[in-house]
């Protein structure tokens, strides 16, 4: 299928440091050439109104500063050096593709970056990427692939696709930037082909609670207030909710936490920003004080120091696993159709055939 052919429409796509010794502690080809869809600057405009002010978004989060941020963290000499998270998290969606015993002609990844999800995937499992993110210098330096990729810049709230046009949608950390989070669900069922699966992973509520905690009390302390100065994440159990309101069945969440290492809290922002996750919440505070960041810097070490003299830095991450209705899965048995009660289990060596005991 052509690139083009699955493009829904007009082109109208909504765009929206150096790093220290660090551990990351949790449980456990030839490149190819990329077709790149570049919006005119009047599509861009006119596609950030529709961001900002489209009906029932939020509107939380400045799309267009994320859009500088990711775009100047891909230009850095060695982006790769601030990847690590992305690198880890990236791996395991891979996993979880890997399990699903089949093989997908064509997939989308959302948010895709410098394409971290496609150098773990071989063309055997995938036989054609798209690949989308909201910032061009990310797709002009992908990571190498064997897998034949298209870059398309679009929002995740906007996908400018056809529907019923993906086998698989994978997305890794970018869903938690998007302002209407039920809306970008619905546009990736939409996309799905029926029994179609959608794999992604994105931070939770608990990320970066010690810097968020330490910059607090420092500004309590100093200022006698405080601004939020880390976005706010999506909780784990609406996640579920809004999956299942998306029209998504065969449902999985789980929830994991990856807890990194650094010198100070000056090396994690630093990296943060490297990783093009600073914050762009609209309540953002824009300057934060020389003896504030000091004093959060010294709260953070002694209410969270490592023995060695490092401080820990935890991310929470969850990943959730959702399919497209089709006639051919399988479906829970009706309500009373159960021929044991569980209080016959106690019976179980007398309901097996054959002698054999449990």
């Amino acid at each position: 299928m052509g690139a083009r052919a699955l493009l829904r429409g007009p082109r109208l796509f909504c765009p929206q440091p150096a790093v220290v010794a660090k551990s990351v502690s949790s449980r456990s080809s030839s490149r190819r050439r990329c077709l790149l869809f570049f919006p005119s600057a009047a599509a861009l405009k006119a596609a950030a109104s529709r961001c900002a002010t489209g009906p029932g978004a939020l509107n939380l989060f400045d799309r267009q500063l994320k859009r500088k941020q990711k775009n100047w963290a891909a230009a850095q000499p060695e982006p790769e050096r601030c990847e690590y998270l992305r690198q880890e998290v990236a791996g395991r969606i891979a996993d979880r593709v890997f399990d699903i015993t089949r093989t997908f002609p064509l997939a989308l990844d959302l948010g895709c970056g410098r394409s971290y999800i496609a150098q773990y995937i071989n063309k055997d499992v995938i036989e054609r990427l798209f690949q989308a993110d909201v910032a061009e210098n990310a797709l002009k330096n992908t990571i190498a692939s064997e897998i034949p990729r298209v870059s398309v810049i679009a929002d995740e709230e906007f996908l400018p696709f056809k529907e019923n046009s993906f086998d698989l949608v994978v997305s890794g950390l970018s869903l938690h930037w998007v302002n209407d989070l039920p809306k970008a669900l619905h546009e990736i069922h939409r996309v799905l082909k029926p029994d179609g699966v959608f794999i992604g992973a994105m931070f939770g509520g608990d990320t970066l609670y010690e810097l968020r905690c330490s910059l607090q009390l420092a500004e309590l302390e100093r200022e006698g207030g405080f601004s939020p100065h880390v976005s706010p994440f999506t909780a784990v159990s609406d996640l579920g909710h809004l999956l299942g309101r998306a029209g998504f069945n065969t449902l999985t969440v789980d929830t994991d936490e990856i807890q990194v290492n650094y010198p100070g809290m000056f090396e994690i922002m630093n990296d943060l920003q490297g990783m093009g996750e600073s914050n762009c919440s609209w309540s953002r505070k824009p300057v934060l004080h020389r003896a504030t960041m000091l004093a959060a810097a010294a709260v953070y070490t002694e209410m969270y120091g490592n023995d060695d003299g490092t401080i820990p830095a935890t991310f929470q991450i969850y990943y959730m696993i959702g399919w497209k209705f089709h006639e051919s899965q399988a479906r829970p048995a009706q309500r009373g159709s159960a021929t044991t009660s569980f209080g016959d289990l106690r019976k179980i060596n007398e309901l097996i055939p054959g002698g054999k005991k449990l």
